[in-house]
């Protein structure tokens, strides 16, 4: 549901845009870094709302990708530390069951 949602303000988003750049079609002049041009405003504001799009997707996809990192990371040390348990003949399964009668007691 949660998905849906995102994908439902995101169309509502692009009707708004939409809308307002269809609204605005006369030439403007703009300045670039080097030169400066004319062109319609509805294509300065398409490409600023696409360039802020994909901005954003890629630091969403560079945080994604560190959490994936350390998702897996954790996993590799969550694995070695229960195997070290193991090795000592102690089971963290064991371990949680006692504790849980342990605070039941109290």
């Amino acid at each position: 549901m949660k998905g849906q949602t995102y994908v439902i303000l995101a169309i509502v988003f692009v009707i708004i845009v939409a809308v307002f750049a269809i609204m605005n079609v006369a030439p403007v002049e703009v300045d670039y870094l080097f030169w400066s041009g004319e062109s319609p405003l509805i294509l300065v504001i398409l490409f600023s709302v696409l360039m802020g799009g994909i901005i954003t997707a890629a630091v969403g996809a560079v945080k994604m990708y560190q959490l994936k990192r350390e998702i897996k990371k954790l996993k590799s040390e969550n694995i070695e530390l229960n195997n070290k348990l193991e090795e000592h003949g102690l089971n963290l399964e064991e371990i949680e069951t006692d504790k849980n009668q342990t605070e039941n007691t109290n």
